[in-house]
């Protein structure tokens, strides 16, 4: 293989050629691990430039990770690929809230890579755990309106091989074994209508897989506030961790957002409409002419995404202390979210 996949394998001269300086420019560089992903592994690189070098200070390398179980499921996925496909292909230019990449490269085994992307700091990772209530969500609505206005009903949407992948033969196989796992890792966690709203979905599994929304556009898939960085003071926000990219609908993306971040029950149940009602007027800021009356419905079925996440990642990657927790968050918020919405009634 031709290119690192760890920042040990760094040279300082490969690093600072793909930062567009000449190879002696950088003399070493700092590693701390940054983030909580538990797809990929994710590294501050702290750059010591030659005097009179004008570039960055720190950067962001994201490698494979760094457990087996997370780069197979990556594999069969094609998880890599989509992110490494969306910086080459598509971020630049895309006006889409995102960080810049500097290098993004991958092996033909569709798990080798690299990306070396810029550092956003201050600016720092929601918090899933905790949670944010709408008021604080509000640039993240209108960050992915700018997501989804980019190729809304777009014929690009089936030219885009990585794009195009279609995984819902491996999901229909996978999901119903990994919901009898969940179900049993979470029995005492979650409450029963909880559990139970997992097989409403392994019962109507191909009704969710073949559903056709009111609308196609690129969706975020995993557009949660882990994956989200937020401007000090909350205004401006930028989203991360594009791995779960695919094509379906917006308001589904809008739903996963509302429906796993609103900690307090209350709050989360009155924030649905005007979430969607902003995120309409966002999409319309950007010459997009929405169905209002289908997007709705696509938005009910779309709060099940969260928890059908919730499930199938908890089941594929690495078991920490942490993830336990927020996987129990993932499924527990949105799955109140879709009983209220009467989502399983759609399908």
């Amino acid at each position: 293989m031709s290119f690192p996949t760890t920042p040990e394998a760094m040279s300082p001269g490969w690093l600072a050629e793909k930062l567009g300086q000449r190879a002696d420019a950088l003399r070493g560089f700092a590693v701390a691990k940054v983030g909580t992903g538990q797809m990929c592994d994710s590294f501050r690189l702290t750059l010591d430039w030659a005097d009179g070098i004008d570039a960055p200070a720190t950067v962001v390398a994201k490698c494979p990770s760094h457990d087996e179980a997370s780069r197979n499921i990556a594999k069969l996925t094609g998880t890599y690929v989509k992110e490494v496909s969306w910086y080459r292909e598509l971020a630049a230019g895309s006006g889409v809230a995102a960080p810049h990449c500097y290098h993004a490269e991958i092996a033909d085994d569709d798990v080798d890579f690299v990306l070396i992307l810029s550092d956003l700091t201050p600016a720092r990772q929601g918090d899933q755990l905790a949670g944010l209530g709408i008021d604080r969500l509000a640039p993240c609505i209108d960050a992915a309106a700018g997501l989804h206005a980019l190729l809304w009903n777009d014929p690009r949407l089936d030219t885009l091989p990585w794009l195009a992948r279609d995984n819902s033969e491996v999901v229909r196989a996978l999901f119903p074994q990994f919901y009898t796992g969940f179900r049993e890792r979470y029995a005492e966690r979650l409450a029963p209508e909880v559990l139970d709203l997992g097989a409403g979905i392994v019962e109507r599994i191909d009704a969710y897989l073949a559903r056709q929304s009111a609308a196609r556009t690129i969706v975020h898939g995993d557009l949660r506030i882990d994956n989200i960085l937020f401007a000090p003071g909350g205004a401006r926000c930028w989203l991360v961790d594009w791995q779960t990219l695919g094509r379906g609908s917006g308001a589904s993306d809008l739903a996963y957002l509302i429906g796993t971040s609103i900690a307090d029950p209350a709050e989360r149940v009155a924030a649905d409409r005007p979430a969607f009602d902003q995120w309409l007027a966002a999409l319309r800021r950007h010459g997009i002419d929405p169905d209002a009356a289908g997007l709705w419905d696509d938005y009910r079925v779309g709060a099940l995404s969260g928890y059908f996440m919730a499930v199938f990642a908890s089941m594929s990657v690495e078991r920490t202390a942490r993830g336990d927790e927020m996987f129990a968050v993932m499924a527990e918020r949105p799955a109140r979210q879709a009983l209220m919405l009467g989502s399983l009634d759609l399908l």
